[in-house]
């Protein structure tokens, strides 16, 4: 079964080398009994873990069943340590937050085989365990540990049995429970090598090799008794053909993966906590900023689309004279009612023009006040920004020309003075002047900074002469007939202005003419431009969630390097070792990704609310936290996953 030639192995220790196999050379029979003696530091254990395809010599030849060894590679060698040999540990190596039927279960995640479910259950019952399967190892005294853990090293019928001093940390009466139990499965005929420097329970064996400075002493027979084996192996040994091509993932195997990630995530409830918050913070920023940049935009196209489509403005600008620019205030530059109605007789393709003029005044009526906004226009405003009443109508050319004292509110001063009272017909006073209510415009919302409900149109002339004290308009609306031809009645506006008002056409800057589009287009831009900076912002912090992931990972893998040399030990390939850690991470960052999506989407419900605007939770927004969560994970946990996976066993073990 096992032939070694000329072994040797020389480890390292700081400046010094120290050889712990010297040129060793044996061979073990199929069905034997074999115990290894010696002091510590001899290389009995060194000898085992080189048995146990656990640790590579340095030179010599091991053939396990007339297969050479040294060209095995990695993912065959676990394949062997999962099918054909069983450890058994003096530490016990138990998973601590596990029960005994879950740790003697273990390698059979690892197994390429049928598993089967109750067969852990039935070997707890041959060591004795039966009642005790639903117990944790802290829960368990030693001797039952070292049951628990000879179950596991039969869970899949393995043909050899390696023990390293399975008997070292128990009491006298739990050490011959184990020989005994020991001798019983070489009797079936499992070939057993134990590892031991207590003569007494070496001579429970039948063979005793005694290792002296890294070499065999002495090599001897206790019993001449026939060896049997139960499995009658074949000459060569058979690696399973799973480990030589790649295979897809199973589902069985993605469960198992699942469930061990989320078992060891548990088992650290804080940690976990905080690398999910992490996470969630970056995640909800994302969601809320994408939500709150979206909701600006809306609320700007509501705004521009309030003002009318195909809509320019005509403003006062201002002239330089003698390099000095004369500002705002100049004369020459100031519009008035004529330029407005000059504008919708001489300019082709103008649909409406309109003016405005506004200020701040009081209203009153009855008892109650209100401050508000008061704007004077042309019956042509109703039509071209959508302000025709939902209720009473709108004032006429004839109240324009005579100056009437007529009013149409929006639904902020209806709301304020009126109650549930209809204000058609009503007389309300406008900075103590009395006004008679004609209409009521439609609600048009409001956002945090601006209540385009909260306003009083009135005739332009009423509103100049006889509320503001104004000589001049501010505004002119011009609506043209189709969009096309915005390009040319702007031109056709400036020019206009310009010798009206006798201005040299070199003073380009006297008038401004303001298109809507370019406005929206404009303030989308700026919208944009903050929604991707907030974003980025975001977007850094879930970069630092993810170096945190990473971070506690690494430390993760520290920590549970016992763990990994033992599920290695039992069978478990590089690719199992990587996906269990891997998924580990992307579990963590999916859990602070959901958290941060549905706080996101719950904090734009109350900004929505509070602020009385609309903040849209996209499907892109959703799906770009979701995929930054999936990316960190994966990204931030490859390399502490992959450090995993590549951890030697018999160091891994060793690490304290």
């Amino acid at each position: 079964m096992i032939n070694i030639s000329n072994l040797a192995k020389t480890y390292q220790m700081g400046k010094v080398k120290v050889e712990a196999l010297r040129n060793v050379s044996l061979s073990i029979q199929p069905g034997e009994f074999v115990a290894i003696m010696g002091l510590s530091g001899s290389g009995k254990s060194t000898l085992l873990h080189i048995l146990g395809l656990l640790d590579v010599p340095d030179s010599g030849s091991y053939k396990l069943m007339g297969q050479e060894v040294a060209r095995l590679t990695e993912d065959e060698l676990a394949a062997i340590r999962s099918q054909t040999i069983g450890f058994v540990f003096q530490q016990f190596n138990l998973l601590p937050r596990t029960t005994a039927l879950e740790n003697a279960a273990l390698p059979l995640l690892y197994s390429a085989g049928e598993r089967s479910k109750s067969r852990p259950r039935q070997l707890l019952a041959d060591v004795g365990l039966a009642s005790r399967v639903t117990h944790k190892p802290n829960e368990l005294s030693g001797g039952q540990q070292q049951r628990v853990a000879i179950a596991r090293a039969l869970v899949n019928q393995p043909r050899i049995i390696l023990a390293d001093e399975p008997t070292g940390n128990l009491d006298t009466k739990s050490s011959l429970e184990i020989m005994a139990l020991l001798s019983k499965l070489n009797r079936q005929g499992i070939t057993v090598i134990l590892v031991t420097h207590e003569e007494t329970i070496a001579r429970q064996a039948r063979r005793i090799i005694h290792i002296k400075d890294g070499r065999v002493d002495s090599d001897r027979r206790l019993s001449a008794e026939k060896i049997r084996s139960a499995k009658n192996p074949k000459d060569e040994l058979q690696v399973p053909t799973e480990t030589r091509e790649t295979h897809a993932l199973g589902l069985r195997q993605l469960l198992d993966y699942f469930h061990q990630s989320f078992r060891s995530l548990l088992a650290n409830k804080l940690r976990t906590g905080l690398s999910v918050l992490g996470i969630l913070i970056g995640v909800f920023a994302v969601i809320a900023m994408l939500a709150l940049g979206a909701g600006a935009k809306i609320s700007v196209e509501k705004s521009i689309a309030s003002m009318g489509s195909n809509v320019i403005q005509i403003k006062s600008g201002t002239r330089t004279v003698g390099g000095v620019s004369l500002g705002w205030w100049d004369p020459m530059t100031r519009l008035s009612v004529a330029d407005y109605q000059e504008v919708g007789r001489s300019i082709p393709f103008v649909k409406r023009t309109a003016p405005e003029v506004w200020g701040k005044v009081q209203v009153t009526y009855g008892d109650k006040n209100w401050s508000t906004y008061l704007v004077g226009t042309s019956p042509s405003f109703a039509p071209m920004k959508a302000f025709v009443p939902t209720a009473g109508s709108f004032f006429t050319e004839d109240d324009l020309t005579q100056r009437n004292k007529v009013a149409v509110l929006g639904m902020t001063n209806v709301r304020q003075l009126f109650g549930t009272e209809n204000p058609i017909g009503a007389s309300i006073k406008i900075n103590k002047i009395n006004f008679q209510v004609v209409g009521v415009f439609p609600e048009k919302g409001a956002n945090t900074w601006w209540d385009s409900d909260d306003m009083i149109l009135v005739p332009v002339t009423t509103a100049m002469y006889r509320v503001l004290g104004q000589q001049f308009v501010g505004v002119i609306d011009v609506e043209v007939t189709n969009k096309e031809q915005i390009p040319a009645v702007k031109d056709s506006a400036k020019n206009l202005m310009l010798q009206r008002h006798h201005i040299p056409a070199t003073q380009t800057q006297a008038f401004k003419i303001d298109d809507m589009a370019d406005i929206q287009n404009a303030i989308s831009t700026s919208m944009n431009v903050l929604t991707y900076t907030i974003t980025g912002i975001a977007i850094i912090s879930l970069l630092v969630g993810g170096i945190g992931i990473m971070n506690i990972m690494l430390v993760t893998v520290t920590e549970r390097t016992r763990e990994i040399g033992l599920r290695k030990a039992l069978g478990a390939k590089r690719r199992d070792i990587l996906f269990q850690f891997l998924i580990e991470s992307v579990a963590v960052s999916l859990t602070g990704g959901f958290s941060g999506i549905f706080l996101g989407w719950l904090a734009a419900l109350v900004f929505s609310w509070l602020a009385n605007w609309e903040t849209p939770v996209t499907l892109g927004a959703v799906s770009l936290g979701f995929l930054f969560s999936v990316g960190v994970g994966i990204v931030f946990g490859i390399w502490p996953a992959r450090k995993a996976s590549r951890l030697n066993p018999i160091e891994a073990l060793r690490y304290e």
